[in-house]
């Protein structure tokens, strides 16, 4: 969406979607934006002397781009008399709570003093497996964190369809809830042009923040106006909405639910226990008289999987114990839960 064809930055849209924020800023609305548009600004900035490889290419054009990018937010923000700051993080700063809380804390002081946080992922040193699908998957984990109303993810295409965007006879679906739409059999796998993600992995974040409660909209950012008319009382702008859950979910188990890329170990249960823990009418910790198996080595308070005997994920949560005592204690009933309910995320 903010760029162009031959894969440089789009000014005008970025000028437009800025008017818009700044409307809902001096409305009162508190915007957190997560933007691309890094590699882009600096594709458009410098010409390599020679060819070179994907990792040193992002490298290079993030590097010169954001600087570009940001100076571009700062002065598009400063005609509506608005501050803003750059936020750059890593995957990683997510695996670990406090890593997590000072991102959290950093981003609630800008906005209490006014600031509109502008968080990008920082590509000049994000370069292995642990980087973001794409900020897609990052706005995720902002919303989740800040414990926002809403997350809008803005696209070139008008949400989700039941078919082919192309095709004349789909159509927008213009509402999913309780997970009905959870597989999306009928989303095309393919990715946008200059991005590392697709609509998919917009549906499978949108259903995951959802689930946590905060209402998920995916529009078409090329609409004019199309934020501030999202965020008025009965609108009709066509997009897709994914229902929040009315469960509630803690600060803790939201930073859990989004830590599956850090768990270090994985903890199979039997079937009873299985049972017990997707039931949803009371709290249930994993307890290890209903593990069978621990596989991977991690400390108390590291991220791990539950998984069922078949393998399948039923959740996530922080140890109470290292893998050593963990192995040690398996079958015993009278010692504490593995993993304690409160810092238990069940999938779904």
């Amino acid at each position: 969406m903010l760029t162009r064809n031959d894969g440089t930055l789009n000014v005008t849209r970025l000028s437009a979607l800025v008017d818009q924020i700044a409307e809902l800023h001096k409305n009162g609305v508190s915007v957190v934006l997560i933007s691309s548009g890094a590699v882009a600004s600096g594709r458009s900035e410098i010409k390599p002397d020679k060819k070179l490889d994907a990792v040193s290419a992002r490298q290079l054009y993030s590097a010169v781009g954001q600087a570009k990018l940001i100076n571009r937010y700062y002065e598009l923000f400063r005609e509506h008399h608005i501050p803003c700051g750059q936020v750059l993080t890593m995957k990683e700063n997510f695996g670990t709570r406090g890593h997590y809380l000072n991102q959290k804390n950093c981003m609630e002081v800008m906005l209490a003093n006014g600031v509109i946080p502008i968080v990008n992922e920082n590509d000049t040193v994000a370069v292995t497996e642990l980087m973001f699908t794409d900020n897609d998957e990052l706005s995720g984990l902002i919303a989740s964190m800040m414990d926002m109303d809403a997350l809008i993810i803005l696209s070139n295409v008008d949400g989700i369809y039941d078919g082919d965007p192309a095709a004349a006879e789909s159509k927008v679906i213009r509402e999913i809830s309780d997970g009905k739409q959870e597989k999306f059999s009928f989303i095309r796998t393919g990715k946008s042009q200059f991005g590392r993600g697709g609509m998919l992995t917009k549906c499978r974040i949108a259903q995951k923040v959802a689930d946590e409660g905060i209402a998920v909209m995916i529009a078409n950012g090329l609409r004019d106006n199309i934020l501030p008319d999202l965020l008025k009382e009965h609108s009709a702008v066509v997009c897709t909405r994914f229902v929040p859950s009315p469960k509630s979910v803690s600060n803790v188990k939201k930073w859990i639910a989004h830590s599956g890329g850090f768990a270090k170990g994985e903890v199979f249960v039997n079937d009873g226990a299985r049972e017990v823990l997707l039931r949803t009418d009371r709290a249930t910790s994993v307890l290890l008289v209903g593990v069978t198996r621990i596989e991977g080595d991690f400390e108390k308070d590291d991220i791990v999987k539950i998984l069922d005997g078949a393998g399948n994920q039923i959740g996530i949560g922080c140890a109470e114990y290292d893998s050593e005592k963990a192995r040690a204690r398996i079958g015993n009933r009278s010692v504490k839960p593995l993993v304690h309910y409160d810092y238990l995320y069940i999938d779904g």
